[in-house]
């Protein structure tokens, strides 16, 4: 199961028994038309096809893996330094696994080109998905989901391009090295994930494309900052020691969480950058059902508040920015059998979104304290906010002065229609936000002036029939954004980003008596991307990534767990820019690889 979901199927005091924590990526249970469910071996006496989700070769660790591009590091020999092993076992409710950090030289930032963080973990036995975060200095780089194992073991691998960080990586001072992974070992849930984390460091130097197939690379959906790193990041998150993670729970759209801070006095630039993840009650939000459906039909336990969501961010109590976030499917959500070996997109490596707030900087060079805070618009709970604040140092100033030309930010404009009877309905919700803000700030680089927008498109249509027992969910998310910044006497730099993020999805539900009910389930889910840069009004750079997946299951699950299935999985990844192109072409079926074929040729 993924220990960020809920169902409400199984609310029965031995579910209850199974599940007397609420915190992972799944120990939540939601929703009554969607769930996460865990993995079991089949009973003895039970007649199983030979259909049944097993590997061929089940001696050997299963590989799992998500499909993403290859990073782009150089020819040049790396640093290599292990930061942290650790076998989480027994770990909720307990303080993060820390290490001390430190550099693995005297370097400055500019002297690696690329920095990949690798975490690699085996585990074997049975187990949820548990989700995790890591961090240094209260700064998150990576945050994931763990892959659900099986009696013979798995070993997954996620590699991510953190060189955005390299300011905090290279600072030449012991630093807090934290992970907070929540794992319940017992004589239920027996699975130990045994995980060792390892930072690469890539002197400058001519690049290469490394072509890993089964690792994950830099994060898909991320935002890049064009042109140099920040000098300086600073951490939006919580301080250890906690018996939790660093991030902020926000537990219902009323919930408000924010942390104080202070910047330097001579900053030209700022962007924030956001981690979410969604779990419990909302970790299927796209199939939440409007609070009339639930009202009406007298119903307990089942998630509301409708399928639309929004992370909005707010400084000093004015909103300034907002994320409509991937639908990311934990390893072990809605069927299970469907991430294996081939995992969900974005579960391994969840998207971080960028948010320019370069034209704010008027207000924040004050010498004060200042708030930075998030909220989630028809949240329910609980959703997992934390952010780093991205800062540029003009170095040949002590400091800068700036003025916010112009914000402004409506309403989300939410629109929603829902015809039922009894248990049986159609729903309808569509949303449109746009943002726009414009500062200038002036330093040594001249008198600059940052434009940044957002608009956001929403639909969700949503069919139950077979008096609850089945859903139909057909989601679109169309983002455009725009970040552009002009001296008087120059052109401009810009980035140009548009952002489509799909999903379809059916699910139906059995009931077979005796605790046990058959499902049938199919998936699309997906995003296209296409960027594009300006500088100096000479140089143009474009890229475009289309990631689709399409996968098919049917599961027998009893108590909450799945004793029997058939799955498979199908993906297509197409990227290019202007110096390369990748393109996968992948499916799976019962933890085997049935096809895989791997392209570099731009056509």
């Amino acid at each position: 199961m993924a220990v960020c979901s809920y169902t409400v199927f199984f609310t029965s005091i031995i579910l209850f028994l199974l599940h007397p924590l609420p915190t992972y990526c799944n120990i939540h249970k939601t929703n009554r038309l969607l769930g996460s469910y865990l993995l079991t071996q089949p009973k003895s006496g039970t007649t199983i096809t030979n259909e049944f989700v097993q590997p061929i070769n089940d001696s050997a660790p299963t590989v799992f893996f998500e499909v993403t591009k290859p990073i782009e590091t150089p020819k040049t020999k790396p640093y290599i330094h292990h930061v942290l092993q650790h076998d989480f076992g027994n770990t909720y409710g307990r303080p993060s696994v820390i290490a001390n950090y430190t550099p693995p030289c005297h370097c400055r930032t500019n002297d690696f080109s690329t920095i990949v963080l690798e975490w690699k973990a085996t585990c074997k036995g049975r187990q949820f998905d548990r989700i995790f975060g890591v961090w240094l200095g209260g700064v998150e780089l990576l945050r994931s989901c763990t892959a659900e194992p099986k009696a013979s073991g798995i070993v997954w691998t996620v590699e991510k391009d953190i060189t955005r960080y390299s300011s905090l990586l290279l600072k030449n001072e012991t630093q807090i090295f934290s992970v907070f992974l929540a794992n319940v070992v017992d004589n239920t849930y027996t699975g130990v994930y045994h995980v060792n984390i390892t930072l690469y460091f890539y002197p400058t130097g001519e690049k290469k494309h490394n072509h890993i197939h089964h690792k994950g690379s830099s994060n898909d959906l991320i935002s890049s900052i064009p042109n140099s790193n920040a000098d300086l990041i600073l951490p939006i998150s919580k301080s250890i020691p906690l018996n939790d993670g660093l991030w902020f729970k926000i537990e219902n759209s009323t919930d408000i969480e924010s942390k104080e801070f202070k910047i330097p006095p001579n900053v030209y630039r700022a962007v924030l950058e956001v981690y979410v993840s969604f779990h419990e009650t909302d970790e299927f939000w796209y199939g939440n059902v409007p609070t009339e459906y639930i009202v009406t039909n007298n119903l307990t336990g089942t998630p509301g508040n409708g399928p639309f969501r929004e992370i909005v961010v707010s400084l000093d109590g004015e909103a300034v920015g907002a994320i409509w976030p991937f639908t990311v499917i934990h390893t072990g959500g809605i069927n299970p059998l469907l991430w294996r070996p081939i995992s969900g997109i974005g579960s391994f490596n969840l998207p971080s979104y960028d948010i320019e707030i370069t034209p704010f900087l008027g207000s924040l060079l004050d010498f004060n304290t200042h708030h930075l805070g998030f909220s989630v618009t028809n949240g329910l709970n609980v959703w997992f906010v934390d952010a780093n604040l991205h800062l540029w140092l003009d170095h040949n100033s002590k400091k800068t002065v700036g003025k916010l030309l112009k914000h402004e930010i409506k309403p989300v404009a939410l629109s929603s229609s829902l015809t039922f009877e009894g248990l049986n309905g159609t729903f309808l919700t569509r949303a449109h936000r746009s943002i726009s803000s414009n500062g200038w700030v002036a330093s040594s680089h001249g008198n600059i002036t940052t434009h940044s927008y957002q608009n956001f498109h929403y639909k969700n249509f949503m069919k139950i029939g077979k008096d609850g027992n089945s859903q139909i969910v057909k989601q679109l998310i169309h983002m455009i954004g725009d970040i552009s910044s002009k001296k008087p006497s120059s052109c401009c730099q810009e980035l140009k980003q548009s952002k489509d993020f799909l999903l379809n999805l059916y699910s139906d539900e059995l009931d077979q008596g005796n605790g046990t009910s058959f499902y049938v389930t199919n998936i699309t889910l997906g995003f296209n991307e296409k960027k594009a840069s300006k500088y100096g009004g000479f140089r143009s750079v474009k890229s475009s990534l289309k990631n689709l997946q399409d996968a098919q299951g049917v599961m027998i699950v009893e108590n909450n767990l799945v004793i029997n299935g058939l799955a498979s999985t199908q993906q297509l990844y197409k990227y290019k820019d202007t110096k390369f192109c990748y393109e996968r072409d992948i499916s799976s079926s019962n933890y085997t690889i049935i096809h895989d074929k791997v392209g570099h040729k731009c056509k």
